[in-house]
């Protein structure tokens, strides 16, 4: 199945800007989907924002819009999620994830295939 590898995450002063990028690999589908989910300690895994397999479609949690942006390089199956104006509560564990569009979305996960995460940390 699809492998997924973030990458980007760092410590940022809260007010700045990163991209994280999620490399795809291996077997994938055309309905696939791909998105951005994060997690703090002590808090549930959340829908960041996610687009279609070919990158249309881009969707946001309302916290995020205005100041996330999801993209997709499809010459190298590679995810993107431009972080601005980034906040202290943003801190988390910043995870990409890919299936099926009915199996994998901002309401169900059971059908995500997961990467294994990357540290996002923005301090005041």
């Amino acid at each position: 199945q699809v492998q997924l590898a973030e990458s980007g995450g760092g410590l940022v002063q809260a007010g700045g800007s990163l991209r994280l990028s999620c490399a795809a690999s291996g077997r994938t589908f055309g309905s696939y989907a791909m998105a951005w989910f994060r997690q703090a300690p002590g808090k549930e895994r959340e829908f960041v924002a996610g687009v279609s397999w070919s990158g249309s479609s881009p969707y946001y949690a309302d916290s995020m819009k205005g100041r996330f942006s999801i993209f997709k390089d499809n010459s190298k199956n590679t995810l993107y999620l431009d972080m601005n104006s980034l906040k202290p509560e943003d801190t988390a564990v910043y995870y990409c994830a890919a299936g099926l569009t009915g199996q994998c979305n901002s309401d169900q996960t059971g059908g995500c295939s997961w990467g294994q995460g990357t540290q996002v940390t923005v301090y005041s």
